[in-house]
């Protein structure tokens, strides 16, 4: 009896968004994606569209969250992207340190890609040093005819 009402009251406490979650619902184009709860706090009572927007706000905010993500969606990588773009801009350095974990989010083969062709040019510098790997990643995104193809300088 105790376990049921336990039940109850954790479903109770889900629906009412008293909990935090760590992944997108299932069946959902993005189930795979998960993140660390000490993190990011997601209420459970978010739709999947105010919980991806949450964890771009979170990682827009203090990017190097995203560290603690698995299979980042597109959207979310856009976000680190967009942080990328503005550090090289500002020339304010640690731009190298935020593309070393986009290359990071790409060692799965179940992340998906943000930028078409991002995953081959991160694959293609698979052998190469940490900071080579940054560099060319840096010089891909400067290359791309998107808001984050105006990175004109190195890491």
């Amino acid at each position: 009896m105790i376990e049921k009402l336990y039940a109850a009251l954790a479903a109770l406490s889900r629906v009412c968004g008293f909990e935090t979650v760590d992944r997108f619902p299932r069946g959902h184009a993005h189930a795979r994606t998960h993140w660390e709860r000490a993190y990011f706090d997601i209420a459970s009572d978010l739709s999947p569209e105010q919980i991806e927007r949450a964890m771009c706000e979170a990682i827009a905010n203090t990017p190097i969250v995203f560290a603690h993500i698995i299979h980042p969606t597109p959207r979310m990588q856009r976000a680190l992207l967009a942080v990328i773009e503005a550090r090289v801009r500002r020339a304010s350095g640690h731009a190298g340190e935020l593309a070393a974990l986009l290359i990071a989010a790409y060692a799965s083969p179940a992340t998906q890609e943000a930028l078409p062709g991002m995953r081959a040019a991160i694959d293609e510098t698979a052998d190469e040093e940490p900071r080579v790997r940054i560099a060319r990643t840096l010089a891909f995104l400067a290359q791309m005819h998107t808001p984050y193809g105006v990175i004109e300088s190195g890491p």
